[in-house]
Parts: structure tokens; C-alpha cells; sequence
């Protein structure tokens, strides 16, 4: 029988956070294809925010899986196991009253929806586009090859599926756009979906 769970309430109100930090906890949740550029997107974005006075943090999908999710595989089960638990810990964060700027594939629609669940009202869906072409040029850790010579087995785009969301609050061309570009877009979408009042 499980123990009964009380949850705990905050002494300090999400308006005290916010007048604290300046602005409202959010979730920027970057999906997209290994390869893609999601990584280096998210610490651009992650510089350009702190530059202006934001509080934020990236969860890089590598990182985690060195820590958090180092118990986890590749499987179907793993990757929505690893996307919800990035999920729950990115809505910490913006609980906490940062933006919270996740880099992970997240290849499943409805993995990513229950993501949303966990901080629905300040959550931002971007979807970091490259074809596959352009992922596998790239390659910068050389999984395509693997994925390709039957080395790597559940290897997103190559021998598991992702599907790319729908209806995504944003998305960046990072096949035709250089990260500059992207840089400037996600920024600006940024500053106008969460505001700052440090200036």
C-alpha cells in the first residue's frame, strides 16, 4: 500500500517571485532531430537572456542522460520515461520562477503534450527543423554513422521515429537559417511572450 502524499504549499508566492526575478517562470522546450542544433540554440539563447537580466537555465537531453536519466535506455519506454521526467524538472524550474530552456529530442507528440501538462499555462513548444540530410552532414558525435552501419539501434530518424510537432509555438530553419538568425528569432519571441521589468 502507498504512502499517502500531502503536498507541501510555498511560503513564497509565484508574485514574489516574479517581482523577485522580474518576470514569469517559463518553459522553452526545444525539440528536434540529434543534430539539428537544438543544443547550441538553447545556451545561445540561454547567454542572450542573461545578458538582459533573466533568470534561466538550460536542461541539455546529453547532460541529463548523464545524471538524471542515466538509468534509462533508448527504448520507446526510456525515451518518454526521460521525456517526462525532463518535463517534471523543467517545471520546477519555472515554478521556481525561471525560464527553463530545455535541448532534448522528445520525439513523441504525446510525450511532449504531457510535458505541457506539467507547466501548461507559460509552456513553449520550438521546434529546432533540420532534415535529415542536413543532421546526418552534420553528425558532430558521429551517430549517424553508427545508427547506419547497425552500431546504434533506436536511433532517432534512422531506425526509431520522431514526429515533429504539429502546431509548435515557434520554428526555427536551422537548415537554411545560420544560428545568428535563429538566435534572433527565438529572442525576440522570447522577450515578447515574457516580458522583464529589469532593465
Amino acid at each position: 500500500m502507498p504512502h499517502k502524499i500531502t503536498l507541501s504549499r510555498h511560503i513564497v508566492t509565484d508574485l514574489e517571485r516574479k517581482t523577485r526575478y522580474g518576470h514569469e517562470g517559463a518553459v522553452i522546450w526545444l525539440t528536434g532531430l540529434s543534430g539539428s542544433g537544438k543544443s547550441s540554440v538553447a545556451m545561445a539563447l540561454q547567454q542572450a537572456l542573461c545578458m538582459r537580466s533573466y533568470a534561466c537555465y538550460v536542461l541539455d537531453g546529453d547532460n541529463l542522460r548523464k545524471g538524471l536519466s542515466a538509468n534509462l535506455g533508448f527504448s520507446p519506454e526510456d525515451r518518454r520515461e526521460n521525456t517526462r521526467r525532463v518535463g517534471e524538472v523543467a517545471a520546477l524550474f519555472a515554478d521556481a520562477g525561471l525560464v527553463c530552456i530545455t535541448a532534448v529530442i522528445s520525439p513523441y507528440r504525446e510525450d511532449r503534450a504531457l510535458a505541457r501538462e506539467c507547466f501548461p499555462h507559460n509552456f513553449h513548444e520550438v521546434h529546432v527543423a533540420a532534415n535529415l540530410k542536413t543532421c546526418e552532414t552534420r553528425d558532430p558525435k558521429g551517430l549517424y554513422r553508427k545508427a547506419r552501419a547497425g552500431e546504434l539501434l533506436n536511433f532517432t530518424g534512422i531506425s526509431a521515429p520522431y514526429e515533429p510537432p504539429r502546431w509548435p509555438q515557434l520554428r526555427l530553419d536551422t537548415t537554411g537559417d545560420t544560428l545568428e538568425v535563429c538566435l534572433s528569432v527565438i529572442l525576440s519571441y522570447v522577450l515578447e511572450k515574457i516580458p522583464t521589468s529589469n532593465l
